[in-house]
Protein backbone atom coordinates (compact mmCIF):
# COMPACT_ATOMS: atom_id res chain seq x y z
CA UNK A 1 0.00 0.00 0.00
CA UNK A 2 1.47 3.23 -0.67
CA UNK A 3 1.57 6.24 1.52
CA UNK A 4 -0.43 7.95 -0.72
CA UNK A 5 -3.57 5.75 -0.04
CA UNK A 6 -2.41 4.70 3.48
CA UNK A 7 -3.26 8.34 4.29
CA UNK A 8 -6.48 9.24 3.66
CA UNK A 9 -7.63 5.44 4.81
CA UNK A 10 -5.52 6.46 8.67
CA UNK A 11 -8.15 8.96 8.98
CA UNK A 12 -11.37 7.07 8.63
CA UNK A 13 -12.34 5.38 11.82
CA UNK A 14 -12.07 1.63 11.01
CA UNK A 15 -15.36 0.54 12.81
CA UNK A 16 -15.45 -2.99 11.13
CA UNK A 17 -11.57 -3.38 12.28
CA UNK A 18 -12.72 -2.66 15.68
CA UNK A 19 -15.33 -5.24 15.72
CA UNK A 20 -13.20 -7.64 14.56
CA UNK A 21 -11.00 -6.72 17.08
CA UNK A 22 -13.82 -7.04 20.18
CA UNK A 23 -14.36 -10.77 18.85
CA UNK A 24 -10.96 -11.79 18.61
CA UNK A 25 -11.02 -10.11 22.11
CA UNK A 26 -14.46 -12.22 23.12
CA UNK A 27 -12.54 -15.19 21.63
CA UNK A 28 -9.46 -15.09 24.35
CA UNK A 29 -11.43 -14.05 26.80
CA UNK A 30 -13.81 -17.13 26.37
CA UNK A 31 -10.67 -19.65 25.69
CA UNK A 32 -9.19 -18.26 28.26
CA UNK A 33 -12.19 -19.00 31.54
CA UNK A 34 -14.10 -22.23 29.67
CA UNK A 35 -11.75 -24.93 31.80
CA UNK A 36 -13.44 -23.23 34.84
CA UNK A 37 -16.83 -23.92 33.92
CA UNK A 38 -16.25 -27.52 32.92
CA UNK A 39 -13.86 -28.79 35.37
CA UNK A 40 -16.23 -31.17 36.53
CA UNK A 41 -16.46 -33.19 32.84
CA UNK A 42 -12.71 -32.78 32.44
CA UNK A 43 -11.41 -34.23 35.72
CA UNK A 44 -13.60 -37.02 34.68
CA UNK A 45 -12.80 -37.38 31.11
CA UNK A 46 -9.18 -37.11 31.07
CA UNK A 47 -9.17 -39.24 34.58
CA UNK A 48 -7.43 -36.66 36.99
CA UNK A 49 -8.86 -35.11 40.11
CA UNK A 50 -10.92 -31.74 39.96
CA UNK A 51 -7.63 -30.02 41.56
CA UNK A 52 -5.56 -31.14 38.95
CA UNK A 53 -7.96 -30.20 36.13
CA UNK A 54 -7.78 -26.63 37.52
CA UNK A 55 -4.25 -26.56 36.47
CA UNK A 56 -5.06 -26.05 33.28
CA UNK A 57 -6.38 -22.95 33.88
CA UNK A 58 -3.87 -21.85 36.14
CA UNK A 59 -0.66 -23.10 33.49
CA UNK A 60 -2.66 -20.49 31.07
CA UNK A 61 -1.97 -17.23 32.72
CA UNK A 62 1.51 -18.76 34.66
CA UNK A 63 3.46 -18.73 31.03
CA UNK A 64 1.35 -15.66 30.15
CA UNK A 65 3.50 -14.20 33.26
CA UNK A 66 6.96 -16.15 32.09
CA UNK A 67 6.63 -15.81 28.13
CA UNK A 68 5.20 -12.33 27.40
CA UNK A 69 7.99 -10.02 27.28
CA UNK A 70 10.66 -11.94 25.92
CA UNK A 71 8.05 -13.10 23.26
CA UNK A 72 7.04 -9.65 22.49
CA UNK A 73 10.52 -8.37 21.98
CA UNK A 74 11.28 -11.52 20.15
CA UNK A 75 8.22 -10.16 17.44
CA UNK A 76 8.05 -6.67 18.29
CA UNK A 77 9.42 -6.15 14.14
CA UNK A 78 7.25 -8.41 12.83
CA UNK A 79 3.94 -6.80 11.13
CA UNK A 80 0.58 -6.21 13.24
CA UNK A 81 -2.10 -7.82 11.06
CA UNK A 82 -0.32 -10.93 10.09
CA UNK A 83 0.72 -11.31 13.70
CA UNK A 84 -3.08 -10.89 14.85
CA UNK A 85 -4.13 -13.72 12.77
CA UNK A 86 -1.81 -16.23 13.17
CA UNK A 87 -2.52 -15.83 16.92
CA UNK A 88 -6.41 -16.19 16.22
CA UNK A 89 -5.03 -19.35 14.56
CA UNK A 90 -3.21 -20.69 17.15
CA UNK A 91 -6.19 -20.18 19.87
CA UNK A 92 -7.96 -22.43 17.07
CA UNK A 93 -5.09 -24.65 17.22
CA UNK A 94 -4.71 -24.72 21.23
CA UNK A 95 -8.81 -25.33 21.59
CA UNK A 96 -8.84 -28.18 19.12
CA UNK A 97 -5.83 -29.68 20.56
CA UNK A 98 -7.76 -29.30 23.94
CA UNK A 99 -10.61 -30.83 22.27
CA UNK A 100 -9.22 -34.11 21.07
CA UNK A 101 -6.43 -34.25 23.77
CA UNK A 102 -6.14 -38.18 24.71
CA UNK A 103 -4.55 -37.64 28.27
CA UNK A 104 -3.78 -34.53 30.86
CA UNK A 105 -0.41 -33.93 29.55
CA UNK A 106 -1.68 -33.13 26.04
CA UNK A 107 -4.47 -30.94 27.18
CA UNK A 108 -2.00 -28.64 29.31
CA UNK A 109 0.41 -28.74 26.54
CA UNK A 110 -2.33 -27.56 24.88
CA UNK A 111 -3.09 -24.73 26.97
CA UNK A 112 0.02 -23.12 27.50
CA UNK A 113 0.34 -22.67 23.68
CA UNK A 114 -2.85 -20.55 24.09
CA UNK A 115 -1.83 -18.75 27.37
CA UNK A 116 1.38 -17.67 24.63
CA UNK A 117 -0.98 -16.60 21.90
CA UNK A 118 -2.81 -14.86 24.81
CA UNK A 119 -0.39 -12.96 26.41
CA UNK A 120 1.45 -11.98 22.62
CA UNK A 121 -2.40 -10.60 21.74
CA UNK A 122 -2.70 -8.02 24.77
CA UNK A 123 0.69 -6.84 23.84
CA UNK A 124 -0.02 -6.47 19.80
CA UNK A 125 -3.45 -5.51 19.89
CA UNK A 126 -3.94 -2.00 21.91
CA UNK A 127 -0.67 -0.47 20.09
CA UNK A 128 -2.35 -1.76 17.23
CA UNK A 129 -5.10 0.23 17.28
CA UNK A 130 -3.03 3.34 18.41
CA UNK A 131 -1.72 2.81 14.68
CA UNK A 132 -4.89 2.27 12.41
CA UNK A 133 -7.25 4.47 14.34
CA UNK A 134 -6.94 8.73 14.54
CA UNK A 135 -5.49 9.37 17.48
CA UNK A 136 -8.79 11.67 18.62
CA UNK A 137 -10.47 8.48 18.51
CA UNK A 138 -7.78 6.38 20.47
CA UNK A 139 -10.35 5.94 23.54
CA UNK A 140 -13.57 5.38 21.44
CA UNK A 141 -11.47 2.43 19.52
CA UNK A 142 -10.01 0.88 22.65
CA UNK A 143 -13.27 1.10 24.36
CA UNK A 144 -15.24 -1.16 21.53
CA UNK A 145 -12.21 -3.41 21.59
CA UNK A 146 -12.42 -4.31 25.42
CA UNK A 147 -16.22 -4.67 24.90
CA UNK A 148 -15.09 -8.02 24.02
CA UNK A 149 -13.67 -8.78 27.18
CA UNK A 150 -17.06 -8.27 28.92
CA UNK A 151 -18.79 -10.41 26.69
CA UNK A 152 -16.53 -13.33 26.84
CA UNK A 153 -17.17 -12.64 30.58
CA UNK A 154 -20.66 -12.34 30.28
CA UNK A 155 -21.31 -14.32 27.11
CA UNK A 156 -18.77 -16.26 26.25
CA UNK A 157 -18.00 -18.66 29.32
CA UNK A 158 -21.13 -19.23 30.31
CA UNK A 159 -22.59 -20.20 26.79
CA UNK A 160 -19.74 -22.17 26.45
CA UNK A 161 -19.72 -24.12 29.78
CA UNK A 162 -23.67 -24.62 28.78
CA UNK A 163 -22.68 -26.19 25.61
CA UNK A 164 -20.49 -28.40 27.71
CA UNK A 165 -23.32 -29.53 29.28
CA UNK A 166 -25.48 -30.51 26.50
CA UNK A 167 -22.23 -32.02 24.36
CA UNK A 168 -19.74 -32.41 26.87
CA UNK A 169 -16.56 -30.85 27.32
CA UNK A 170 -15.15 -31.30 24.04
CA UNK A 171 -17.40 -30.03 21.84
CA UNK A 172 -17.55 -26.54 23.56
CA UNK A 173 -13.36 -26.65 22.87
CA UNK A 174 -14.00 -27.35 19.60
CA UNK A 175 -17.22 -25.13 18.22
CA UNK A 176 -14.66 -22.52 19.89
CA UNK A 177 -11.82 -23.72 17.64
CA UNK A 178 -14.15 -23.74 14.72
CA UNK A 179 -14.99 -20.03 15.83
CA UNK A 180 -11.61 -18.98 15.89
CA UNK A 181 -10.69 -20.52 12.46
CA UNK A 182 -13.59 -18.72 10.93
CA UNK A 183 -12.66 -15.14 12.38
CA UNK A 184 -9.27 -15.26 11.22
CA UNK A 185 -10.68 -15.85 8.19
CA UNK A 186 -12.50 -12.48 8.66
CA UNK A 187 -9.53 -10.92 10.14
CA UNK A 188 -7.58 -11.47 6.66
CA UNK A 189 -9.52 -9.46 4.86
CA UNK A 190 -11.41 -6.74 7.85
CA UNK A 191 -8.15 -6.00 9.54
CA UNK A 192 -6.07 -3.15 7.61
CA UNK A 193 -2.14 -3.46 7.29
CA UNK A 194 0.17 -1.02 9.26
CA UNK A 195 3.05 0.35 7.21
CA UNK A 196 6.19 -0.41 9.27
CA UNK A 197 8.87 2.20 9.71
CA UNK A 198 11.93 2.38 8.40
CA UNK A 199 14.60 1.65 11.20
CA UNK A 200 11.86 0.78 13.58
CA UNK A 201 13.84 -0.42 16.96
CA UNK A 202 12.31 -3.44 18.30
CA UNK A 203 10.66 -2.77 21.40
CA UNK A 204 12.69 -2.17 25.17
CA UNK A 205 11.08 -2.88 28.01
CA UNK A 206 14.03 -0.75 30.00
CA UNK A 207 13.72 2.49 27.67
CA UNK A 208 9.52 2.07 28.36
CA UNK A 209 10.42 1.84 31.86
CA UNK A 210 12.52 5.30 31.45
CA UNK A 211 9.66 6.77 30.24
CA UNK A 212 8.48 8.90 33.51
CA UNK A 213 5.04 8.02 33.20
CA UNK A 214 4.89 4.27 32.43
CA UNK A 215 5.96 3.24 36.62
CA UNK A 216 2.66 4.74 37.90
CA UNK A 217 -0.10 3.32 35.49
CA UNK A 218 2.04 -0.25 35.55
CA UNK A 219 1.73 -0.29 39.23
CA UNK A 220 -2.16 1.54 39.32
CA UNK A 221 -3.62 -0.50 36.94
CA UNK A 222 -2.16 -4.09 38.26
CA UNK A 223 -3.67 -3.14 41.90
CA UNK A 224 -7.24 -2.14 40.17
CA UNK A 225 -7.01 -5.95 38.70
CA UNK A 226 -6.13 -7.02 42.28
CA UNK A 227 -8.73 -5.41 44.19
CA UNK A 228 -11.21 -7.09 41.50
CA UNK A 229 -9.90 -10.72 41.78
CA UNK A 230 -9.90 -10.62 45.46
CA UNK A 231 -13.33 -9.90 46.04
CA UNK A 232 -14.40 -11.85 42.62
CA UNK A 233 -12.47 -15.20 43.03
CA UNK A 234 -14.37 -15.26 46.85
CA UNK A 235 -17.86 -14.06 45.72
CA UNK A 236 -19.35 -16.90 46.48
CA UNK A 237 -18.66 -17.08 50.37
CA UNK A 238 -18.89 -12.93 50.74
CA UNK A 239 -22.88 -13.07 49.83
CA UNK A 240 -23.42 -16.43 51.90
CA UNK A 241 -21.82 -14.26 54.75
CA UNK A 242 -23.78 -11.04 54.17
CA UNK A 243 -26.77 -12.88 54.32
CA UNK A 244 -28.25 -12.87 50.53
CA UNK A 245 -29.35 -15.99 48.41
CA UNK A 246 -27.68 -18.06 47.02
CA UNK A 247 -28.80 -17.27 43.66
CA UNK A 248 -27.62 -14.42 43.81
CA UNK A 249 -24.01 -16.07 43.13
CA UNK A 250 -24.54 -16.51 39.39
CA UNK A 251 -27.30 -13.16 39.29
CA UNK A 252 -24.11 -11.23 40.46
CA UNK A 253 -21.75 -12.78 38.13
CA UNK A 254 -24.05 -11.58 35.60
CA UNK A 255 -24.39 -7.95 36.87
CA UNK A 256 -20.99 -7.77 36.99
CA UNK A 257 -20.46 -8.39 33.29
CA UNK A 258 -23.78 -6.38 32.33
CA UNK A 259 -22.19 -3.31 34.02
CA UNK A 260 -18.79 -3.61 32.40
CA UNK A 261 -20.17 -3.40 29.34
CA UNK A 262 -21.99 0.13 30.56
CA UNK A 263 -18.73 0.87 32.19
CA UNK A 264 -16.93 0.86 28.81
CA UNK A 265 -19.18 2.24 26.87
CA UNK A 266 -18.88 5.30 29.95
CA UNK A 267 -15.01 5.54 29.19
CA UNK A 268 -15.45 5.00 25.38
CA UNK A 269 -17.46 9.11 25.87
CA UNK A 270 -14.56 10.30 28.20
CA UNK A 271 -11.13 9.10 27.78
CA UNK A 272 -10.23 11.04 25.32
CA UNK A 273 -11.57 13.85 26.83
CA UNK A 274 -11.66 14.29 30.54
CA UNK A 275 -9.21 10.80 31.07
CA UNK A 276 -7.31 12.15 34.37
CA UNK A 277 -10.86 13.47 36.61
CA UNK A 278 -13.04 10.35 34.70
CA UNK A 279 -10.46 7.55 35.83
CA UNK A 280 -10.02 9.39 39.35
CA UNK A 281 -13.55 9.35 40.27
CA UNK A 282 -14.25 5.71 38.60
CA UNK A 283 -11.44 5.06 40.98
CA UNK A 284 -13.34 6.49 43.65
CA UNK A 285 -16.42 5.07 43.22
CA UNK A 286 -15.05 1.26 42.75
CA UNK A 287 -13.29 1.96 46.71
CA UNK A 288 -16.34 2.85 47.60
CA UNK A 289 -18.59 0.59 46.52
CA UNK A 290 -16.22 -2.06 47.98
CA UNK A 291 -16.00 -0.39 51.08
CA UNK A 292 -20.13 -0.26 51.77
CA UNK A 293 -20.39 -3.93 50.83
CA UNK A 294 -19.91 -5.04 54.11
CA UNK A 295 -23.00 -3.45 55.22
CA UNK A 296 -25.56 -4.53 52.70
CA UNK A 297 -27.16 -6.35 55.97
CA UNK A 298 -29.09 -9.12 53.53
CA UNK A 299 -30.64 -6.63 51.04
CA UNK A 300 -30.22 -7.60 47.60
CA UNK A 301 -31.12 -4.79 45.97
CA UNK A 302 -28.43 -2.61 47.79
CA UNK A 303 -26.15 -4.93 47.16
CA UNK A 304 -26.46 -4.80 43.26
CA UNK A 305 -26.54 -1.38 43.20
CA UNK A 306 -22.94 -1.44 44.69
CA UNK A 307 -22.01 -4.39 42.49
CA UNK A 308 -22.92 -2.76 39.54
CA UNK A 309 -20.61 0.41 40.35
CA UNK A 310 -17.76 -2.01 40.88
CA UNK A 311 -18.45 -3.55 37.44
CA UNK A 312 -18.92 -0.80 35.45
CA UNK A 313 -15.94 0.95 37.29
CA UNK A 314 -13.87 -1.93 36.42
CA UNK A 315 -15.13 -2.07 32.86
CA UNK A 316 -14.35 1.77 32.14
CA UNK A 317 -10.93 1.47 34.33
CA UNK A 318 -9.30 -0.21 31.94
CA UNK A 319 -10.06 1.75 28.80
CA UNK A 320 -8.41 4.46 31.01
CA UNK A 321 -5.15 2.89 31.86
CA UNK A 322 -5.03 1.21 29.08
CA UNK A 323 -5.36 4.83 26.92
CA UNK A 324 -2.75 6.12 29.83
CA UNK A 325 -0.03 3.73 29.23
CA UNK A 326 -0.27 4.39 25.15
CA UNK A 327 0.01 7.98 26.23
CA UNK A 328 3.08 7.42 28.56
CA UNK A 329 5.04 4.63 26.71
CA UNK A 330 5.51 7.13 23.81
CA UNK A 331 7.84 5.76 21.01
CA UNK A 332 8.36 2.41 23.12
CA UNK A 333 4.73 1.91 23.94
CA UNK A 334 4.61 -1.37 22.57
CA UNK A 335 7.31 -2.25 25.34
CA UNK A 336 5.19 -0.32 27.84
CA UNK A 337 1.88 -2.06 26.94
CA UNK A 338 3.59 -5.69 27.33
CA UNK A 339 4.85 -4.59 30.79
CA UNK A 340 1.39 -4.07 31.79
CA UNK A 341 0.19 -7.68 30.34
CA UNK A 342 2.79 -8.99 32.53
CA UNK A 343 1.87 -6.69 35.64
CA UNK A 344 -1.76 -7.27 35.59
CA UNK A 345 -1.04 -11.01 35.09
CA UNK A 346 0.71 -10.73 38.31
CA UNK A 347 -1.60 -8.85 39.44
CA UNK A 348 -4.15 -11.37 39.01
CA UNK A 349 -2.18 -14.15 40.90
CA UNK A 350 -1.48 -12.02 43.63
CA UNK A 351 -5.72 -10.99 43.77
CA UNK A 352 -6.61 -14.43 44.50
CA UNK A 353 -3.57 -14.92 47.02
CA UNK A 354 -4.70 -11.53 48.73
CA UNK A 355 -8.06 -12.37 48.82
CA UNK A 356 -8.07 -15.95 50.45
CA UNK A 357 -5.54 -14.42 53.18
CA UNK A 358 -8.52 -11.62 53.82
CA UNK A 359 -10.71 -14.46 53.55
CA UNK A 360 -8.97 -16.47 56.71
CA UNK A 361 -7.76 -13.31 58.50
CA UNK A 362 -10.89 -11.45 58.29
CA UNK A 363 -13.85 -13.56 57.32
CA UNK A 364 -15.90 -13.73 54.43
CA UNK A 365 -17.68 -10.86 55.27
CA UNK A 366 -14.70 -8.27 55.14
CA UNK A 367 -12.79 -9.49 52.09
CA UNK A 368 -14.38 -6.73 49.62
CA UNK A 369 -13.16 -3.88 52.33
CA UNK A 370 -9.43 -5.98 52.09
CA UNK A 371 -10.16 -5.58 48.10
CA UNK A 372 -10.30 -1.76 48.60
CA UNK A 373 -7.38 -1.08 50.08
CA UNK A 374 -5.21 -1.95 46.78
CA UNK A 375 -7.90 0.48 45.14
CA UNK A 376 -6.93 3.33 47.31
CA UNK A 377 -3.75 3.21 46.66
CA UNK A 378 -3.98 2.69 43.13
CA UNK A 379 -6.33 6.35 43.56
CA UNK A 380 -3.52 7.85 45.23
CA UNK A 381 -0.82 6.83 42.52
CA UNK A 382 -3.20 8.09 39.96
CA UNK A 383 -3.87 11.53 42.17
CA UNK A 384 0.20 12.01 42.19
CA UNK A 385 0.59 11.34 38.39
CA UNK A 386 -0.90 14.31 37.21
CA UNK A 387 2.21 15.68 35.21
CA UNK A 388 3.48 11.95 33.18
CA UNK A 389 0.92 9.46 33.73
CA UNK A 390 -2.74 10.26 34.52
CA UNK A 391 -2.49 14.19 32.93
CA UNK A 392 -5.16 16.19 32.20
CA UNK A 393 -7.25 15.86 28.50
CA UNK A 394 -7.28 18.50 26.27
CA UNK A 395 -10.95 19.71 27.75
CA UNK A 396 -9.97 19.12 31.30
CA UNK A 397 -6.90 21.84 30.48
CA UNK A 398 -9.39 24.37 29.66
CA UNK A 399 -10.26 24.72 33.83
CA UNK A 400 -6.87 24.95 34.57
CA UNK A 401 -5.46 27.12 32.61
CA UNK A 402 -5.27 30.85 34.80
CA UNK A 403 -6.75 33.82 33.20
CA UNK A 404 -5.20 35.82 30.89
CA UNK A 405 -3.92 39.64 32.70
CA UNK A 406 -5.84 41.84 30.31
CA UNK A 407 -3.36 44.87 28.98
CA UNK A 408 -0.21 42.65 29.88
CA UNK A 409 2.55 41.45 27.21
CA UNK A 410 1.40 37.45 26.03
CA UNK A 411 -2.28 37.98 26.96
CA UNK A 412 -4.46 35.82 24.46
CA UNK A 413 -5.99 37.56 21.86
CA UNK A 414 -8.57 36.73 19.34
CA UNK A 415 -7.28 33.90 16.79
CA UNK A 416 -4.63 33.37 19.21
CA UNK A 417 -3.45 30.19 20.78
CA UNK A 418 -6.43 29.05 22.90
CA UNK A 419 -5.79 27.27 26.25
CA UNK A 420 -3.20 24.64 26.70
CA UNK A 421 -2.10 25.25 23.32
CA UNK A 422 1.64 27.16 22.07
Amino acid sequence: MSSATSAPAAQRFPLAAMMVLATIAFTAITTELLPSGLLPQISTGLTVSEPVAGYLAAAYAAVIVVTVVPAARLLGTVPKRPLLVALVLTFALSNAMVGLAPDFTSAMIARLVGGLAHGLLWTTMAPYVARVVPAAKVGKALAIVFSGNSLGLAIGAPIGTALGGFLGWRASFLALAGFSLLLAVVGCFLLPSVRQVAGEARPSLRAAIAQPGVKPVAIAWPLLVLAHFALFTYIAPYIRDAGLPDYAITLSLTVLGVSGLLGIWIAGLTVDSHPRRSLLMTTAAIALSMLLLPFVGGSLAFALVLMSVWGAGLGAIGIYNQSAILRAGRENKDAANGLTVLTIQLGITVGALYGSAALVVAGPLLVPAAAALPVIAALVIAWAGKTAAYPPGPRESVWKSPRPIEGRAGTSRPGGPGPGRP
